[in-house]
């Protein structure tokens, strides 16, 4: 179920993002499942068609979903392999921790900011792309 919270600082169009990917992170929606369309998606969470549009379209850039046309938008295979990708820079930043000494604990808060910074900006300024 998705849940947009109007009074979140938070971008509708990122929190149903954010929602979808992490539904289909945790296999609640299965490779090959199809997604509502963006008009009925659209009317069912009183969005804008285009706000669920770009929610889409993100997902689609980061390989979840896969839109075929008429046909509609599915859940990606592809998405496993985002699950991998992840996995592969985890290993690359914890071998750049242990190379550098940093204490494992302040590594993880480093991991936490970057991550509330990403969700509380929206993808595609400048701020979203910092480190």
């Amino acid at each position: 179920m998705i849940v947009i919270d109007s009074a979140s600082p938070v971008p509708p169009f990122e929190q149903l993002r954010a929602q979808l990917a992490q539904q289909i992170q945790d296999r609640a929606l299965a490779v090959g499942a199809r997604l509502p369309t963006i008009r009925r998606l659209a009317a069912d969470l009183g969005l804008a068609v285009n706000t669920v549009g770009r929610a889409y379209r993100e997902l689609e850039e980061a390989g979840l979903i896969e839109t075929r046309g008429p046909a509609g938008s599915f859940v990606s295979a592809a998405g496993e392999k985002g699950r991998e990708r992840a996995s592969r820079a985890a290993a690359e930043y914890a071998a750049v921790i242990a190379s550098i000494g940093l204490d494992a604990n302040e590594a993880l808060r480093i991991v936490q900011a970057a991550l509330h910074r990403r969700i509380a900006v929206s993808p595609g300024t400048p701020e979203a792309n910092e480190t």
